[in-house]
């Protein structure tokens, strides 16, 4: 069974850094492109950046320059480091695999994780 487990998430000031993990399980994910996400209160689930498989990433631009997404295979888990972090950034956090590995169309996500709430202050 495919599961994944975010954690790391917290109060942070602005200009604070924060580092959220992803835990995958259930298969191996190293073939597979692993995006974070995220949702703002009365907004919609926004794309935040993707990993693919060989490790080339992209992100949005609201998050680019101050994000950055890695993985390690052999641990099965995807990361998220924050830096430069702004109230704006505040939000639940999810990560989600994509099959196909490429990794830009929201569709193509098929199984999510319970999401780990990011709060910075000002």
């Amino acid at each position: 069974q495919v599961q994944l487990v975010e954690s790391g998430g917290g109060l942070v000031q602005a200009g604070g850094s924060l580092r959220l993990s992803c835990a995958a399980s259930g298969r191996t994910f190293s073939s597979y492109a692993m995006g974070w996400f995220r949702q703002a209160p009365g907004k919609e689930r926004e794309f935040v950046g993707t990993i693919r498989s060989g490790g080339s990433t992209y992100y949005a631009d609201s998050v680019k320059g101050r994000f950055t997404i890695s993985r390690d295979n052999a641990k099965n888990t995807v990361y998220l480091q924050m830096n430069s972090l702004k109230p704006e950034d505040t939000a639940v956090y999810y990560c989600a695999v994509d099959w196909s590995n490429y990794g830009l169309i929201y569709r193509d996500y098929n199984y999510w994780g319970q999401g780990t709430q990011v709060t910075v202050s000002s």
